[in-house]
């Protein structure tokens, strides 16, 4: 109050009279009724998440320590690190060396292509929106029938529709799921023409936050077209290629649809990942435990490796 007898603001700028009025007890209830109402919106679906996700990995948890099996009778026994051992000692070796140099490739590929893909579509093409949904388009189809579509593009002499093509130019069959290195080939194929798409969107999102000056100002300095990528263009899409390194290095290690539908493991085992042998030892074998056990090392393995990888991203972003 000052000696004229006006009341004079706060340093937030409202009297003190108008913060005390402002927000009636009426008010202050129906706020808070609002509230209480929303928590009962969120209940249904927070019920239906704990029993569907929450207590099933608790579950999976408990077991990975346990001799669960199909012909376990009454509870499971504890085995401690039983079934961990067991997972070493057979062919989940190979599949852990498999699932790494996979998701190596994919991450690679689905990168390098995808940003090239945006650089070319974010210029001056004719038709870019629409060639943007044609290569965006396989990201909304199921990956069990994407895997289903190329086994049948690639599927043995007589029912693939490349061997057919062949045999119509009088060419030799191949058969391409039956041969291990080209299998684990088609299986890279298969996953990138999924999922480029996704990665040149967020390539794109990232290029639209570049500023037009920046590279018009370089263009006149003299720098070339990829001088100005790698000094101008690069170091703002780091966000970008934070984001997609992530999701692609998360995505490849946990690769199951695509091997499943074209070559379930085979042949052999040779096309076998940590991913499609848990669903054998949960499956074919009913090795309940061994199958948790592998499952809780995939879920520690990609959880170290984005860590890691997300701390290495983030410092580069940082110095860029």
């Amino acid at each position: 109050m000052s000696s004229s007898g006006v009341e004079l603001p706060t340093r937030s700028g409202v009297p003190p009279a108008v913060k005390e009025t402002s927000i009636s007890p009426r008010k202050r209830r129906r706020v808070r009724s609002v509230g209480r109402e929303l928590w009962w919106l969120i209940l249904p679906g927070a019920a239906v998440y704990l029993y569907v996700v929450v207590v099933p990995t608790f579950q999976g948890l408990q077991g990975a320590f346990t001799d669960w099996s199909f012909g376990t009778v009454g509870a499971p026994n504890f085995t401690g690190l039983e079934n961990f051992t067991r997972i070493f000692s057979t062919d989940a070796g190979p599949a852990v060396f498999r699932t790494l140099q996979l998701a190596f490739v994919v991450v690679v590929a689905q990168n390098i292509i995808g940003l090239a893909l945006a650089l070319l579509l974010n210029g001056r093409v004719f038709g870019r929106n629409m060639l943007r949904t044609i290569v965006f388009a396989p990201m909304v189809v199921s990956s069990l029938v994407v895997g289903y579509l190329f086994k049948y593009i690639f599927g043995p002499p007589g029912v693939g529709g490349v061997n057919q093509v062949l045999a119509a130019l009088g060419q030799q069959p191949v058969d391409f799921l039956g041969n291990p290195t080209t299998a684990m080939v088609i299986i890279i194929v298969t996953v990138l023409w999924q999922s480029i798409g996704g990665n040149m969107i967020i390539y794109l999102a990232g290029l639209q936050g570049v500023p037009a000056e920046l590279e018009e100002a370089a263009a006149i300095d003299g720098a070339g077209y990829w001088t100005r990528f790698w000094f101008v263009v690069r170091p703002l899409l780091a966000p970008a290629i934070t984001i997609n390194l992530m999701l692609g290095l998360i995505g490849g290690l946990k690769i199951f649809d695509q091997i499943f539908a074209l070559t379930n493991g085979g042949p052999g085992n040779q096309t076998q990942t940590i991913a499609t042998l848990i669903y054998t030892y949960f499956s074919q074998y009913a090795d309940y435990g061994r199958s948790a056990a592998l499952a809780l090392l995939l879920a520690i393995g990609i959880a170290i490796l984005s860590i890691i990888q997300f701390s290495v991203l983030r410092r580069q972003e940082r110095n860029s």
